[in-house]
């Protein structure tokens, strides 16, 4: 008997249906040794090597496994072909007493027949560079958070961590809504003419040129400045300069990578980057697409080869490549020889998969999409410019129209994505065209967006902080500290992550020195290729780390909580005044009677009165909130203020009502709905 071992039971079971009798296929369920959570589990005097153990919720597997080995003729370690699936087959084979160094390993891209058959047919040994590369990150993160975390507490509040990537993210969050803050809008008009044909056709241009200088966005400043221009104009001849058409064509974007699937669903979906990453290792582990942890782009001859044959037979000829198109990975941070994401089988068309959560069709319909419009034809446009000229006091002055109309949809036809046609009417140089009339338009400069999952992770990618499976837990692990919170889709920072941020850069700016976290990539991708010793690169972090952080124990005050703000509320749990306190969980209301009395409240002054009686009651105000707890922590709702007297909620602004029924994430959420008010805040630390 072979004894092949992967992490997942879903693995387990796909892989079961491609591999002949003799085979017995087990589940390791992830990882089987791991450092303590209650102690540091790092020997910093004995060249920070690492104290693993066996988690009690493992141990009884790993019996189970142990024995099987025991009784096998051979162990294939069959974990997925990253560093991480590296490191659980190198604990694999520590935890059963399997000499690392004659053990089988496999790796596959893809839980196909084939795949599975040609990594049988070519085992290989554990790559210890791999191992090495995983355990020096594993060490360094433990070591910056274990030892970091403690400080933050001490100085600022209980219940605080930091994170090598995590606080780097944050600190990007913070400082966008730095710039936001400090953004003071200009204003900025543009002008725009109505026109005529002699076919008596409508035709909008706008102004492009004065006296052949480029219009800029801030040529004209004022209103005052337009009105010279169209005074100038009143009386002038519109003609028709140039004309010119030609034929534009657009290329299909790359197949997926872990940061581009991400990015695109977020965008696509309204996934999170956590959901993604769970629905894509279902898909992966049922055999529909290969691995999904990669930063490369290239693709398989096979399935090359495949898509040709599938877009000739179902779509026609015109629809297929001559040739194959390839792509080149550009990310610096390109490592093991992965494949991009795809489908392993085009012929499994998202119509005919089943999948229990309706995210997971979804999802492999984007991927189906993306990779088949990769070896699709161009998209062609029609593309037309028609340039107008005026003279008037002293100037010349240049107009401009630019229509596109679709002449071939190419690979649009598969991967849809929304654009607008515009067709100018037929004209001729010379001809002269009549203004209808000026139509000046008034802007104003906008300060830069907040991040939202898809850009926080594309920011985080073109730093080179992280690697393709850090992206969703960071992201996740931020919002559950609560150092930031999603408001409509974007990252807002807290009191808390604002303080965070604020302490460690002035404190400790390496650790959230962006240059800094993308050079310590590096060095682990040099780790990997065995080019670099991981205790070297922890030593020389940690001497310096551990120095400073002495350091900033003793000159460092505790942060000056604000002092305590009267309310002018009394506690109705034992009649002393209400206060204002901070905690990690930002500014609430405490009882002054603390700690005898420890009773706690959301400060209702911080919710929006949006200037509506209650609906339901008639006496309160209806304002808006925020979900605290729960799978819609951190989304707005809109409640009445006499809760928990009147229960009255909704997911909607009740002063901009839905044209149809409430959304979705409402009817699936596990707090407010039209009918039922949500249950009280969870209450911060009183302390």
């Amino acid at each position: 008997m072979e004894l092949v071992i992967v992490e997942s039971p879903t693995k387990a079971k796909t892989i079961s249906k491609f591999v002949k009798k003799g085979y017995t296929i087990e589940s390791s369920y992830g990882h089987i040794r791991d450092l303590p959570k209650s102690k540091l589990g790092i020997d910093v005097d004995h060249n920070f090597e690492p104290q693993y153990i066996i988690p009690t919720k493992a141990k009884k597997n790993v019996t189970k496994l142990k024995k099987l080995a025991q009784k096998a003729d051979k162990v294939i370690l069959a974990t997925d072909e990253d560093r991480e699936g590296e490191a659980i087959a190198w604990h694999l084979a520590h935890a059963l007493g399997i000499d690392e160094t004659k053990t089988e390993r496999i790796v596959f891209h893809e839980i196909t027949k084939s795949a599975i058959k040609a990594a049988l047919e070519h085992p290989r040994t554990i790559n210890l560079a791999l191992v090495n590369a995983q355990q020096g990150r594993r060490v360094l993160d433990r070591l910056v958070g274990y030892k970091l975390s403690p400080f933050l507490w001490k100085k600022i509040a209980r219940g605080l961590s930091a994170g090598r990537v995590q606080s780097v993210a944050v600190r990007f969050v913070v400082e966008r809504e730095e710039e936001i803050k400090k953004f003071v809008p200009e204003e900025y008009w543009t002008l725009g003419a109505n026109l005529l044909t002699p076919a008596q056709k409508p035709l909008q241009a706008n102004l492009s040129k004065i006296d052949n200088e480029s219009v800029e966005r801030f040529t004209f400043r004022a209103n005052k400045d337009i009105g010279a221009v169209t005074d100038a104009l009143a009386h002038a001849d519109f003609t028709v300069a140039n004309v010119e058409k030609k034929e534009l064509k657009r290329n299909p974007l790359p197949p997926f990578t872990t940061s581009t699937l991400q990015q695109t669903s977020s965008k696509r979906l309204g996934f999170s980057a956590k959901k993604t990453m769970l629905l894509a290792q279902r898909l992966y582990e049922r055999g529909l697409i290969t691995y999904m942890r990669t930063d490369s782009v290239n693709l398989s001859k096979e399935s090359l080869a495949a898509a040709q044959t599938w877009l000739t037979k179902n779509l026609g000829e015109e629809y297929a490549l001559p040739t194959p198109r390839t792509f080149t990975t550009k990310s610096r941070l390109a490592q093991e020889a992965h494949e991009a994401i795809r489908p392993t089988d085009i012929a499994n068309e998202p119509d005919s998969i089943t999948a229990e959560d309706p995210g997971e069709k979804k999802l492999y319909n984007m991927i189906w999409s993306r990779f088949t419009a990769t070896q699709m034809p161009q998209a062609e446009f029609h593309s037309s410019q028609i340039d107008i000229s005026a003279s008037g006091g002293g100037h010349d002055y240049l107009f401009r129209a630019n229509g596109t109309m679709l002449k071939f949809d190419g690979f649009l036809k598969v991967w849809k994505q929304k654009f607008v046609e515009t067709e100018l009417p037929e004209v001729a140089a010379d001809e002269k065209l009549s203004l209808q009339a000026f139509a000046p338009e008034q802007h104003f400069t906008e300060p830069p967006p907040r991040f939202n999952e898809a850009s926080l992770i594309k920011a985080l990618e073109e730093h080179g902080i992280g690697r393709p499976s850090t992206y969703a837990p960071t992201l996740s692990v931020i919002q559950s500290r609560n150092y930031v919170i999603k408001e409509g889709g974007r990252f807002v920072p807290t009191d808390i992550g604002i303080i965070v941020t604020n302490v460690l850069k002035e404190h400790f700016p390496q650790i959230v020195d962006i240059n800094f976290t993308a050079t310590m990539e590096n060095e682990l991708d040099e780790i990997a290729e065995g080019s670099k010793d991981w205790h070297d690169i922890i030593r020389n972090f940690y001497g310096p780390f551990e120095k400073n952080l002495e350091e900033k124990y003793k000159v460092v005050e505790k942060t000056q909580q604000p002092e305590p703000e009267p309310t002018g509320v009394v506690c109705e749990k034992c009649g002393k005044p209400m206060i204002i306190k901070f905690s990690r969980f930002g500014r609430f209301m405490a009882c002054s009677g603390f700690p005898d009395c420890k009773n706690t409240k959301k400060i209702p002054s911080e919710q929006k009165k949006i200037g509506l009686v209650c609906p339901k009651c008639g006496k309160g105000d209806v304002i808006e909130r925020r979900v605290t707890r729960g799978r819609a922590r951190g989304k707005i709702f809109w409640g009445c203020n006499r809760y928990p007297d009147c229960d009255y909620a909704s997911w909607t602004n009740p002063l901009n009502p839905p044209e149809e029924k409430k959304p979705k994430e409402a009817e699936s959420a596990a707090e407010p709905t039209q009918e039922k008010a949500p249950s009280p805040e969870s209450e911060p630390d009183s302390a």
